[in-house]
């Protein structure tokens, strides 16, 4: 049947075009964008997925960021460590040359006063972003004598919930002991050089002769320190010397610890960018376009949508041949 009223052809005609259009743009959107699912309403659970582990992906990368600047900062302290443990080595040797008793002690203890003057020049320096490992200002801060924390990594549970993982290095010095990490402290006893522990376990306890510190914290100033004079004995130079030697011992195992810390540090950084990189690819396959794909339906759409205007066009002629009829 037909009707001058109701053109039913051609309102399939339209129905098809419509749905070929709709189609066509929407593949044209996704190769575009060279992405698949783009808003939830694409596809709900690939959408709220890759949203979810896009958003873990960039605390990922504040991760990395913020083990570099762990990584800087440790690295700083082992190379100030390194070099302290150079000048501690010549401090040493001065004292053995001073054994020599033709020597000049006094010559030699203004090269020692320029070592002390180095190793405060070295500790000082060895600050980065305003944080120094090296030279404790405060023992009662917690920050300084404590548990240093470096963000490592994002946990997030079956149950969805986020934890943040830290690489934990304990430098709580325990007082007037050899369990210390700093190189100086201005309190003394919680430093390296100025920890007259060293000289106890020596066997060169606190006295007039023994207890001895390279040079005192700035606000603990109780023990002697290693000063030549033209009176200095053989026996207290070479209680300095025993001394100075297990100091340098400590300051060598402080270096390696951070020099572990450093490896760690090293290792989680190349963990934390392979898993940024597969976090990437997991989303990848969820929402990005196969654009091989996404061309030949294209290619399909475009021949749909001409056949489909080419129907409309034909299914509007028929009106006009039914008027022929009353001519």
């Amino acid at each position: 049947m037909s009707s001058i009223i109701t053109n039913f052809a051609a309102n399939t005609a339209l129905q098809t075009l419509r749905e070929v259009h709709d189609e066509l743009e929407k593949s044209q959107n996704q190769v575009s964008s060279g992405l698949r699912v783009r808003t939830a309403s694409d596809n709900v659970a690939y959408w709220s997925i890759s949203t979810t582990m896009n958003s873990d992906k960039k605390a990922v990368s504040a991760t990395i960021d913020a083990l570099g600047v762990g990584a800087a900062k440790v690295d700083t302290a082992y190379a100030g460590m390194a070099a302290a443990i150079d000048v501690m080595s010549e401090f040493k040797s001065k004292l053995v040359t001073s054994h020599e008793t033709s020597t000049d002690k006094t010559q030699i203890n203004n090269e020692l006063d320029q070592l002390k003057e180095q190793l405060k020049a070295i500790a000082k320096s060895a600050s980065f972003s305003g944080e120094n490992w090296l030279w404790m200002t405060d023992p009662a801060d917690a920050a300084q004598n404590g548990v240093k924390k470096l963000p490592s990594a994002i946990i997030r549970d079956a149950s969805g919930n986020v934890s943040v993982q830290t690489i934990n290095f304990d430098m709580t010095a325990t007082f007037d002991t050899d369990q210390v990490f700093y190189l100086i402290s201005n309190g003394g006893c919680d430093g390296i050089i100025t920890n007259s522990a060293f000289a106890n376990m020596a066997g060169y306890p606190d006295g007039p002769s023994g207890g001895w510190v390279v040079f005192n914290g700035e606000d603990h100033p109780g023990h002697p320190e290693m000063v030549l004079t033209q009176d200095t004995t053989a026996e207290e130079i070479e209680g300095m010397t025993k001394t100075t030697d297990l100091m340098i011992q400590r300051m060598i195992e402080v270096a390696a610890m951070f020099g572990s810390l450093q490896q760690r540090i090293g290792m989680q950084t190349d963990f934390a960018s392979k898993l940024s990189d597969s976090i990437s690819s997991g989303v990848s396959r969820l929402v990005d376009t196969d654009m091989e794909e996404a061309s030949a339906k294209l290619s399909a759409l475009q021949t749909q949508q001409q056949l489909a205007i080419q129907s409309l066009a034909i299914a509007n002629a028929n009106p006009k041949n039914i008027m022929t009829l009353f001519q």
